[in-house]
């Protein structure tokens, strides 16, 4: 994982979904099903990422570090 993926899971995606997991415990009575969803919601969109990227780097970007020789 690249240095811009991991600074946009820590400093938007984790806050997000703590903030909609606690904004959906505060609901008794169907608080589950949010988080059912949210759940689904956040597996699918990393299963879809997976899937397309298949573990490589978008062509168009440039390497930013040397190659040590």
């Amino acid at each position: 994982m690249t240095a811009p993926s991991l600074i946009f899971w820590t400093i938007f995606v984790l806050p997000l979904v703590a903030f909609l997991i606690w904004l959906m415990r505060q609901d008794k009575r169907s608080g589950w099903i949010g988080l059912i969803v949210l759940a689904i919601t956040v597996i699918g969109a990393i299963v879809y990422t997976v899937i397309k990227n298949d573990g490589k780097q978008d062509p168009t970007t440039t390497q930013t570090q040397q190659p040590v020789k």
